[in-house]
C-alpha cells in the first residue's frame, strides 16, 4: 500500500462523514470528494495507486455504507428502495470483484446514489412528501437512465481512461473560454 493509496483513502473517508449529519449537503460532498481523487491521483507523487478501479470501488463502499446508515432512518417506500438498491449495487461490486470485469458495473448501475440524493432533497426541501407508485417509477427510470449512461462512458466505453483529470480540465476551460 502506497503512502498515495493513504492519503487519497484518508480523503475519501473523511468527506463521506459529513452525510451523517447532513444528508443531502454531506452526500453531494461525498460524491465531490469521489471525484476529486482523480486529480490528487494525477498530482500526488507518492508511490501511484496500483489498480485504481478496485481502489475506487473499494472506497466508495465507505460512502455507499454512510448513506445506507443515513437511507435505514427513513421509512416506508424511500427506505425500502434504498435498500434494495445498496444490494442491486453490492451484487455488481462483488461480481466486479471476483472477475475483475468493468463491464460488469453496466448491469448493475449505482442507482443508489442518486436515489439518496433525491430522497435527501426531498426530505430537505419538501418534508412530508408523499410517493406515489407513477412518481417512483419516473424517478427510478430517470435515475437509472442516467447513472446506465455514465457507467457506459466510465466502464465500458471507458471515454475517460486514456486522459488524465488535468487535462479533462484543460479541455473543458477551452471549450468555456474558446482560448
Amino acid at each position: 500500500m502506497t503512502p498515495e493509496v493513504l492519503v487519497i483513502g484518508a480523503v475519501r473517508i473523511l468527506g463521506s462523514l459529513p452525510v451523517l449529519r447532513w444528508p443531502l449537503a454531506g452526500g453531494l460532498l461525498a460524491i465531490l470528494v469521489d471525484l476529486s481523487d482523480l486529480l490528487l491521483r494525477d498530482t500526488l507523487e507518492l508511490g501511484g495507486i496500483p489498480d485504481y478501479q478496485a481502489f475506487d470501488k473499494w472506497v466508495d463502499q465507505v460512502y455507499l455504507a454512510l448513506f445506507l446508515v443515513v437511507a435505514l432512518r427513513w421509512t416506508g417506500v424511500e427506505r425500502s428502495i434504498a435498500i434494495g438498491l445498496y444490494i442491486f449495487r453490492l451484487v455488481g461490486f462483488a461480481a466486479f470483484e471476483v472477475s475483475g470485469e468493468r463491464s460488469l458495473l453496466l448491469l448493475f448501475p449505482n442507482v443508489f446514489e442518486p436515489w439518496f440524493l433525491l430522497v435527501a432533497a426531498v426530505h430537505h426541501w419538501r418534508p412530508g412528501f408523499a410517493w406515489r407508485p407513477a412518481t417512483i417509477v419516473l424517478a427510478l427510470l430517470g435515475l437509472s437512465a442516467i447513472k446506465e449512461v455514465q457507467e457506459w462512458a466510465l466502464h465500458g466505453a471507458r471515454l475517460f481512461d486514456g486522459i488524465s483529470s488535468l487535462e479533462f480540465l484543460d479541455r473543458v476551460r477551452v471549450v468555456l473560454t474558446g482560448d
